[in-house]
């Protein structure tokens, strides 16, 4: 059986302007929120697969990608954008591929994030 890992691109430069111009709280609550939210659209994205609503779909992913390129999660925000333009595509082979490496990148995100976050305060 194959192990995927994959890449964690995080840009340090974002959650450090979130720290110097918020503080170490209001930044710690901006960041759980966006994790959270995270999370949520992750888990959702897969529930809309299996349904197959397409377009909920995509909708799920652009605000995911959004929401971690405000936190600078690049990797997930990218593999987030790439599962949408295998939706636009209608490449059900590469959508599905695609939706496991945003599992995983998300993944190795979140834990990168903490990580990160527990070194800022």
């Amino acid at each position: 059986m194959l192990a995927y890992r994959e890449g964690v691109r995080l840009d340090q430069r974002r959650i450090e302007e979130l720290y110097q111009r918020m503080g170490d709280v209001g930044a710690e609550d901006v960041v759980c929120r966006a994790l959270e939210e995270i999370a949520v659209r992750m888990s959702y994205a897969n529930k809309l697969h299996k349904r197959g609503d397409l377009a909920e779909m995509r909708k799920c992913l652009r605000s995911l990608a959004k929401i971690a390129d405000q936190i600078g999660m690049i990797a997930l925000s990218e593999v987030a954008r790439d599962v949408c333009t295998c939706i636009d595509q209608n490449d059900a082979v590469a959508m599905a591929a695609t939706l496991s490496r945003l599992a995983r990148t998300g993944d190795g995100s979140l834990t990168a994030i903490w990580d990160l976050q527990e070194f800022m305060i």
